[in-house]
């Protein structure tokens, strides 16, 4: 063999013994290849990351992206309040804490606007405040219990608190058993000092067994048909309203029907049924106001700015001196004149007139700044579940308190007649602050059965965060370091 074919077959042999770097071979299409195997074909291949300019890197000089929050002002702040508001538990923390604050808020006031009150009446100046203060208690533990039910509970009492509202609204009617206060015969007598007012609880009654109505006619889709959407919900409410009516209870009656609304509305009642409905109930209301004569007194007083030489509207009249007298920040705590007998009620129907004597615009301001959230609060919990009855209930609870509120604050003001309906968790009286706490519990269990409040809750249980650290802790092999 000649030198240079020999020389030939040396080279290609010490090229076979040197190993060659592994490389991937192509992928067939669709398949991904494997992390390990795709790094070593770009190490192979001599593929290279980009080269990054300097001066974009961490802490280099060149251009950047800007923050969307830095140099913003209010819409830095904007930002911040819409996340904060879009947090799971914001309704949770909103109902309790604005309820919460209205009830106390409350106390202070019946105790300051009753302080005369019970002086005149020959008892002592904390009477009016005992009993409310036992009533605060009370439904607060009605609440608490109603916020840890759950929402299968709260439909199975919906019956059963039915047929003993309507049992106590009927033994209100017998003689020798019902009471009449203020010319209006709706009262129990529970001994001693306590008295019971079971339309109050008629609100309650009517929201628990019309959601429940509604939301099982909503899985059987039977809320097409007008006929089941009406009957028996309507028949039912106008029952609860004869007997109210009956006692001669106009305000409840009122708050009645706005629930009753309220349902129809959720329920997507169609505009001409509803209108109907409406168009009823207004020509109804008509002729009960128009062959009363004390209604109509109340519906002339509207607007008024001092009373008649004969003593007419004297009580909207002083309720409007007292808020003139407020100013700003108000005479302070006690300092009010009115209560002094010139305004009839101060501690119940027109509570928030003294409020507004003595703590002033501001007070005012920060009691409807407290319902609005309130109310705010019950619309999210309504428009964001799943479930029909937890939102045919939560629209009726707002619908009641909402009402009321706006009812019994825009008589103070003179611009709608004077219903003698009360001020919801603020103004004097048991048998309307009970159902109404336990409303309110029962919104807060609704906005704790939202899925992403039940996990931000479950997260703040003691030993829970602790757990989850320690699993997301890698745990080591005992021979590395």
């Amino acid at each position: 063999m000649p030198a240079d074919e020999r020389f030939a077959v040396r080279r290609e042999s010490a090229r076979a013994s040197v190993p060659r770097p592994l490389t991937a071979a192509p992928a067939p299409a669709g398949v991904p290849l494997p992390p390990g195997l795709a790094l070593r074909g770009r190490l192979a291949t001599g593929a290279r990351r980009p080269e990054t300019p300097r001066g974009s890197g961490r802490g280099g000089s060149g251009s950047r992206t800007p923050r969307s929050g830095r140099g913003g002002g209010p819409r830095r702040a904007y930002e911040r309040a819409r996340r904060s508001w879009d947090r799971p538990l914001t309704a949770y923390y909103v109902i309790l804490g604005s309820s919460l604050l209205i009830t106390v808020l409350g106390l202070v006031m019946v105790y300051s606007a009753s302080m005369i009150k019970a002086l005149d009446i020959s008892k002592p100046a904390t009477y009016f405040f005992g009993k409310q203060f036992l009533a605060a208690v009370i439904g607060g533990g009605l609440m608490l219990i109603a916020a840890r039910m759950p929402v299968k509970l709260h439909r199975g009492l919906a019956y059963p608190i039915l047929m003993v509202t309507v049992f106590l609204m009927i033994l209100v009617q017998v003689p020798g058993i019902g009471m009449s206060v203020n010319g209006n015969q709706n009262w129990l007598y529970l001994g001693g000092p306590f008295q019971l007012q079971p339309s109050e609880f008629g609100k309650l009654a009517l929201i628990l067994w019309g959601a429940d109505l509604l939301a099982r006619k909503q899985d059987k889709r039977l809320l097409t048909q007008w006929k089941h959407m009406l009957v028996p919900l309507v028949p039912v409410a106008f029952m609860l309203l004869g007997l109210i009516m009956l006692g001669g209870d106009m305000g409840t009656a009122i708050i009645l029907t706005a629930i009753l609304f309220g349902l129809l509305w959720l329920a997507g009642a169609p505009t001409r049924l509803f209108a109907g409905v409406l168009g009823f109930a207004a020509v109804l209301a008509f002729l009960l106001i128009r062959t009363s004569p004390n209604r109509m007194s109340r519906l002339a007083c509207m607007g008024v700015s001092e009373p008649d030489p004969e003593g007419g509207c004297w009580q909207a009249a002083h309720g409007i001196y007292a808020l003139a007298s407020g100013g700003w920040f108000g005479s302070g705590l006690g300092a009010s004149v009115e209560k002094w007998g010139q305004l009839p009620e101060p501690h119940t129907d027109f509570i928030f007139a003294i409020t507004g004597e003595e703590l002033g615009l501001a007070g005012t301001l920060s009691v409807l700044a407290l319902f609005a959230a309130l109310g705010y609060a019950g619309i999210r919990v309504a428009g964001r579940t799943e479930d029909p009855f937890v939102r045919y209930a939560a629209g009726g609870v707002t619908t009641w308190i909402t009402a009321q509120a706006v009812i019994n604050i825009g008589a103070v003001l003179g611009l709608l007649p004077i219903a003698g309906v009360p001020l919801p968790l603020f103004s004097y009286g048991g048998s309307a602050l009970l159902p109404t706490m336990f409303a309110v519990g029962l919104m807060i269990a609704f906005a704790r059965e939202d899925p992403a409040a039940k996990a931000a809750l479950a997260m703040r249980r003691p030993g829970v965060r602790w757990k989850t650290m320690r699993r997301r802790v890698k745990k080591r092999s005992s021979g590395e370091r």
